[in-house]
Parts: structure tokens; sequence; C-alpha cells
């Protein structure tokens, strides 16, 4: 794959790798529908994105949309680096609350929305503090898939998205690079 658009600039990050946009692309093409379909809910990471990236004309761009928030919010958050660990600047000891991978995403976010991603947590094998750190750090698929249920639910668990630093670094042109990388 080539990259050209989604290789852009985001804030003092960098670039993303290469290796990273070829996993995000190859998940982007083979993940469910339903996760990228509308929902009523206002608080999703659509709604977030939509003055920059919308409107949504169909299912394709919604799915490229996403991929693009992917992109920025994991160069916010880790540069792109999937192992990354606990934010030190998190003084809390409890591990529940320690952010883990790529999205800096915690344990304690199985409980956003009365537990709305504790069942799924549970189905995929990251129903405890330590198999969900570790996965989220290791299995990129899973972590691509459970930042695209959780950001559906909801974003106020991402300090980056919630004060809409996302916002500034997103590209039109990415969503169309995106759009035929996923075709």
């Amino acid at each position: 794959m080539k990259f050209f658009a989604t290789k852009a600039r985001v804030s003092n990050r960098g670039v993303p790798p290469d290796e990273f946009l070829t996993e995000l692309v190859e998940w982007g093409r083979s993940e469910f529908d339903s996760i990228f379909e509308a929902n009523p809910n206002p608080a999703d990471i659509y709604a977030l994105i939509s003055h920059e990236l919308g409107p949504w004309q169909n299912l394709l761009h919604r799915r490229a949309a996403m991929l693009e928030a992917a992109r920025v919010h994991a160069g916010l958050e880790s540069s792109w680096k999937f192992n990354e660990g606990k934010d030190p600047g998190n003084p809390n000891p409890d591990p529940k609350s320690w952010e883990t991978g790529l999205f800096q995403v915690s344990f304690d976010s199985t409980e956003i929305h009365s537990s709305a991603m504790r069942p799924y947590a549970i189905a995929k094998g990251i129903g405890t503090v330590g198999s969900f750190i570790s996965q989220m750090k290791t299995d990129h698929k899973l972590a691509f898939e459970y930042y695209a249920r959780l950001v559906r639910i909801s974003i106020a668990w991402a300090g980056p998205l919630k004060r809409h630093e996302v916002n500034p670094w997103l590209s039109r042109a990415s969503v169309t690079e995106f759009e035929s990388l996923l075709t």
C-alpha cells in the first residue's frame, strides 16, 4: 500500500508509520458494517468529527472517517505505538484506571454507560484488568475494534476527543485516501 495524505503530520507527534496505516486499513476492510452504521447516540465519534469530515455520504465514507479519527487519535495518545503503558501523569494506583496501548484506553472503560463494553470485553477474553492491559498492547485488531466500539458509545473517556484536540488534525484528503484504500 502507498500512503500519501494519510501520512499527514499530527501535532508534534510526527507522521504515522506505514506499518500502523497498513494494519488500520486491513482492519477497516474486514470489520463488520455495524460498527460504522448510523446510530441515535448524539455523543459518539461521528458527532464529534462531523464538522470536519461530514456530512456522511455512505457507509464507505463513514468507515474511512473512523479510520481517520483513529489515525489522529492514536498519534496524539501514543505516537502510534501499540505497546504504550500507563500515563506517567496518572497518579491512581488502581490498575483498572491505567491507560494502555495505542489509544491509551483503560479497563475502567468497560464500565462506561452502565458497563456497555463489559459483555464485549468478556466475550473477547479481556474481562480482567491483566488480560485487558496485555491484549490492548499485543492484539492490534482487538485494539482497533475495541476503540471503534467504545467511541460509538462515548468519547468522554478520551482527553484528546473530549477536548477536541483531534479535530484540527483531521483531513478530508486522508478520508478520501482511506476510501480508496478500503476498496
